[in-house]
């Protein structure tokens, strides 16, 4: 084999998704995160990976706290729209309708998930791009039995087609480009070589145009 690295072959690491939710003291939060897992059994630990452009990283660094609500196959695409098409510095994520906190304080998802996580940070590396918070679970409740979500799942029966997002399409002065990734939309006249996805944090080469 050539000494070739294919970004095609990380997809194939087996991911979840989640919602990871958090208050600062000022407001609440929350966004889309893959990269939860657990690290140790006694004490339970987790750890997760959260891109620096999320303002939910910010917000995590200044409280030390958060949960981690595990989204399953039943969740549809309004909730990753919701809390990954946005950024918290601009919109108040939990509008529109009333959730529940944990003892901790914090907002988690009771409907299309199977379970919410509480933790507090014990640790956090810099590894660039991305902060590795380690934290130590405090609270920890089953809420369903369905399967978890996994981004192969979400790739294959939850994000729109392509298709179906230039139908959506209604001004004909502007062009769209689909995240190839997952799934996200971005409307314009032009796409910005910077360009970042606001759900998954890919550039704008992993967009394509589809009108």
């Amino acid at each position: 084999m050539e000494n070739v690295i294919e970004k095609e072959a990380m997809f194939k690491l087996t991911y979840g998704l989640f919602v990871l939710s958090v208050n600062d003291g000022s407001k609440d939060n929350g966004c889309i995160v893959n990269t939860v897992s657990m690290l140790t059994d006694n004490p339970k630990r987790i750890t997760v990976y959260v891109n620096k452009l999320n303002y939910t990283e910010q917000m995590i660094r200044r409280s030390g706290k958060f949960n981690v609500s595990v989204l399953t196959e039943s969740a549809p695409f309004e909730i990753f729209r919701q809390f990954g098409f946005s950024s918290g510095r601009d919109v108040y994520k939990f509008a529109g309708k009333t959730y529940p906190r944990t003892s901790n304080g914090l907002y988690y998802i009771p409907e299309h998930t199977n379970a919410v996580i509480s933790a507090k940070v014990t640790d956090m590396l810099d590894y660039g791009t991305h902060t590795l918070f380690v934290a130590e679970v405090t609270e920890a409740k089953v809420l369903s039995s369905e399967p978890s979500v996994t981004y192969e799942y979400y790739f294959a029966h939850i994000k729109p087609k392509p298709g179906a997002a230039a139908e959506e399409k209604k001004d004909p002065k502007l062009h769209r480009w689909v995240c190839k990734i997952c799934g996200y939309v971005y409307e314009g006249e032009s796409l910005p070589a910077d360009y970042i996805c606001p759900l998954c944090k890919h550039g704008a080469e992993d967009f394509e145009q589809i009108d």
